[in-house]
């Protein structure tokens, strides 16, 4: 298609920037807000162009932890009273909208859909969406007991966007299900059970899927994890690599102690020619799609798929008018090995697949920046479609625990004709009318397990988490188990699923008693 006849107000992504902080002394060590300043100045040092800083007229920040997780706040170093503004200040941007998000690692991949939207009809001129976190510097500080403040109030108030729900229920809450590290490893025992696997197969399966991530970390220069990791060294329990949430050993969670940012600047074609930023730089979103599970896991109709993976894909790649099999870059949303291996089913993917599933190496091992890993994925697909002209690239993205889901597809190739994307609400009303499972928070009697985890500290397990089902009537519950230590040991080393007990509730509590 010849550059002259682009429709101006295609939506573009014309800049990105990316920063990976491992080195820095904890005293010395920056704010997120001056992480992600730095990663600003070098998205518009990328999309180059005359004006492309006075023309940003939008200013959104991924929420930070310290401001979404009473974990991450209790550390006293505080935040800004308005992020948006605290890095347009810093890099000397005079934006009329600043925008904050609500949780979730969605958001990133949802921001630019939704700034594709405003920038085709007119509503903004440019944009800069930016994130990060300083959680190994904070973490550090913390442990030393220095005298470090990062709060700050540069005026305003930002507009919140995203959806602002608790990602748990309060009877799920009850039974220690709020963490990713708790929700995950129930998916993951599901996917095993569904696979006819033990836990050793399930490992080794696990291990081989996570070594492929852990090559592409290894040659990326911004990852926090750059050894070389095998799947038997993944799948090897040990000192080193410790149950965190059975079946999960440490190194198959998400690396969220890092000191990583990145930014993204998105315009639209006529505005990038008035700046004369260079074609080359150009980045088109062909297709997109935004969605949700059942909000509360308590109500899917099962653990180990994905409708909203499913059908968002489908509609990302319907819209892009192509096939996974026409994509030449992927990067999966890979907090735990169950978000990959869902959506890989869903897409029709395997897990080998040659093409690779991450661009960046994964949340294990190029970091997991709360809120913010899809920017830094959507910043390196960026990198690897300008270097070949033409390709395709699709990131998926995911909040909460297998809740909420984003796609992009990806291309230097124009769009043609005028950028539409179907109303989001179409999608999710779909999703809305499947079916759920008939779910009670008073169970009693005879009942077997449905999917399990152990969670542990330091040194030993310390609470069982049981989504099980009544004998007599099917119904759906969630318990825990005796907090006893041969009880919880038994549940990690002999099978679990499937085994069949008693429920009952305990004040206030359900507790689900296996066989021996």
């Amino acid at each position: 298609m010849a550059a002259e006849t682009i429709d101006p107000r295609t939506p573009i992504l014309v800049g990105c920037g990316d920063v990976t902080d491992i080195n820095t002394p904890v005293e010395d060590g920056r704010s997120p807000f001056d992480l992600m300043a730095e990663a600003g100045r070098l998205a518009l040092q990328d999309a180059g162009g005359s004006g492309i800083a006075e023309a940003i007229d939008t200013v959104a920040v991924l929420r930070l932890f310290v401001d979404s997780s009473p974990r991450f706040a209790a550390t006293g170093l505080g935040s800004s009273t308005n992020p948006p503004r605290s890095i347009s200040r810093r890099m000397g941007l005079n934006a009329r909208r600043e925008i904050y998000t609500h949780v979730g690692g969605n958001m990133p991949q949802s921001l630019v859909n939704t700034f594709a939207q405003a920038i085709a009809e007119g509503e903004m001129r440019a944009a800069l969406i930016v994130g990060g976190e300083a959680l190994r510097t904070q973490l550090g500080v913390q442990r030393a007991g220095l005298d470090v403040s990062w709060a700050e109030d540069p005026g305003g108030e930002p507009e919140l966007m995203g959806e602002n729900r608790s990602g748990w229920s309060p009877h799920e809450a009850k039974h220690g299900l709020r963490a990713a590290i708790s929700f995950y490893p129930l998916f993951e025992q599901a996917i095993r059970g569904e696979r006819g696997h033990t836990v050793e197969q399930h490992l080794q399966s696990m291990g081989a899927l996570l070594a492929g991530l852990s090559r592409v970390a290894v040659d990326n220069p911004l990852a926090t994890r750059r050894e070389p990791m095998s799947a038997e060294r993944l799948a090897r329990v040990d000192a080193d690599n410790r149950w965190i949430g059975f079946p999960y050993p440490r190194l198959m969670n998400a690396n969220v102690f890092v000191d990583q940012a990145s930014a993204l600047i998105m315009t639209s074609v006529g505005e990038a020619r008035a700046q004369g930023i260079p074609e080359s730089k150009w980045i088109y979103l062909h297709g997109c799609a935004d969605g949700h599970d059942h909000w509360h896991v308590s109500d899917r109709e099962n653990f180990h798929t994905s409708p909203a993976i499913r059908a968002g894909s489908a509609l990302a790649l319907e819209m892009a008018g192509i096939g996974v099999q026409d994509l030449d870059y992927l990067d999966i949303y890979s907090c735990f090995p169950s978000a990959v291996e869902i959506a890989c089913q869903e897409l029709g993917l395997s897990e080998q697949d040659p093409r690779g599933l991450t661009v960046t190496g994964g949340l294990p091992y190029f970091g997991g920046p709360g809120n913010n890993y899809v920017t830094h994925s959507i910043s390196e697909m960026m990198r690897r479609l300008r270097r070949a002209p033409g390709s395709y690239g699709l990131v998926t993205a995911n909040g909460y625990y297998l809740t909420k889901h984003s796609f992009g597809v990806y291309s230097t190739r124009p769009v043609p004709g005028a950028w539409r994307r179907e109303e989001p609400s179409r999608l999710q009303a779909r999703l809305d009318a499947l079916p759920k499972a008939e779910f009670t928070e008073t169970p009693s009697g005879r009942a077997m397990i449905e999917t399990y985890t152990v969670m542990y500290d330091r040194k030993a397990p310390i609470q069982g988490i049981v989504f099980g089902r009544e004998q007599e009537t099917g119904r759906r519950f969630v318990a825990n188990t005796p907090a006893d230590a041969a009880v919880l040991q038994d549940l990690v080393d002999r099978e679990g699923l499937d085994r069949p007990g008693s429920v009952q509730t305990v004040d206030g509590l359900n507790v689900f008693t296996p066989n021996h």
